[in-house]
């Protein structure tokens, strides 16, 4: 298969990348800026804009499928770049899809396109979109996936949905190296009483779920649909946090804030954010406070059963994977920084 990886240098679409290299396959990755690690483990490199629509109908130049994994990440920030980017950039890619007979399209997605602040215990794919949003990122991912969803089976394209939940791993840019910091430095607190339950996607689990569904894809199965993905078993967030930290070598979290303030806090720093048109990340919002108070975990019999998915790497070996690639671990070691648009969320 000749297969294109948007974001292919970020740390889903590395992963992704070297899964199919790892089986022959024929891969070019499409990012901002270039990514030599990936060049040199046989990937082809280019550089372009999701923005760009001429771009992108070059990189989709002779391929057979097309991972989407590139998307600007985060929770704050101005909501016309996200929409940019996160919508119209993935309306790019359907277009030079079909333009280059590219017969089909995996998209990234995120569990966040259906998370309405409130617990989801064992919630399938009958979960509808919310009506409010708190946000700028989880609404242009919703948006982008109904735009694949809908453009599967037209023009030649099948199309279907991922949605991994906090994808975690070696090489993990987004969640623990915002943690980890913060844990040294003795700011992280507990939100509430932190005994909420969540289902995690090791990076591995996450990869190998996109190419399982790329291989089922037929007009009459996997396309068309979307999908949660996660590792099978289910953790206490901060008890899996501070097993982490404590493998770091970093004293484990054991102070609390009441949830009601924390999410006061949350309300009044937007407030003053979008006052003073602020677009970096306030220190706390109120979606983050449900993040990380909330029960989160998904029904992953659709997955099982439209294409076989299981989780490979167990929750045990991915800590012990992960605290061994974070020990000598620093922010300018970080293979990318927030904000660059390959850079992928879950």
């Amino acid at each position: 298969m000749k297969a294109l990886v948007t974001g292919g240098g970020g740390f889903l679409g590395r992963a992704i990348t070297e899964m199919l290299l790892g089986r022959g396959d024929q891969v070019r990755i499409f990012s901002r800026q270039r990514y030599p690690g990936v060049e040199r483990l046989g990937a082809e490199g280019v550089q372009g804009d999701l923005r760009d629509p001429d771009a992108l109908l070059s990189a989709c130049m002779g391929r057979d499928a097309v991972f989407h994994t590139a998307a600007l990440p985060g929770i704050w920030g101005d909501r016309s770049v996200y929409h940019a980017i996160n919508v119209t950039g993935t309306e790019n890619l359907i277009v030079a899809c079909k333009r280059r007979g590219v017969g089909k399209l995996v998209y990234t997605s995120s569990p966040s396109v259906v998370f309405n602040m409130q617990d989801e215990c064992g919630v399938d794919e009958s979960m509808p979109y919310p009506t409010r949003w708190y946000n700028p990122y989880s609404p242009s991912k919703a948006l982008a996936e109904q735009i694949v969803l809908k453009a599967s089976g037209t023009d030649g394209l099948l199309a279907c949905s991922i949605r991994p939940h906090l994808i975690w791993g070696p090489g993990d840019n987004h969640l623990l190296p915002r943690l980890i910091p913060r844990a040294r430095r003795g700011e992280l607190r507990i939100i509430g009483k932190g005994a909420n339950k969540v289902a995690l996607t090791f990076v591995e689990n996450a990869a190998r779920a996109h190419l399982l569904a790329c291989d089922a894809m037929t007009a009459k199965r996997v396309a068309g649909q979307a999908y949660f993905i996660t590792d099978e078993e289910t953790v206490v967030l901060w008890d899996w946090i501070n097993t982490m930290l404590e493998g770091l070598g970093i004293p484990k979290v054991t102070k609390h804030v009441p949830e009601p303030i924390a999410y006061a806090a949350g309300f009044c720093l937007e407030c003053y954010y979008t006052w003073r048109k602020k677009f970096e990340e306030p220190m706390v919002t109120r979606f983050l406070v449900r993040s990380l108070t909330r029960a989160t975990w998904f029904d992953l019999s659709k997955a099982k059963r439209d294409f076989g998915y299981r989780a490979v790497v167990s929750n045990d070996e991915g800590v012990r994977r992960t605290v061994e690639y974070f020990r000598d671990w620093t922010p300018e070691r970080s293979p990318q920084r927030r904000g660059d648009a390959e850079k992928d969320k879950a």
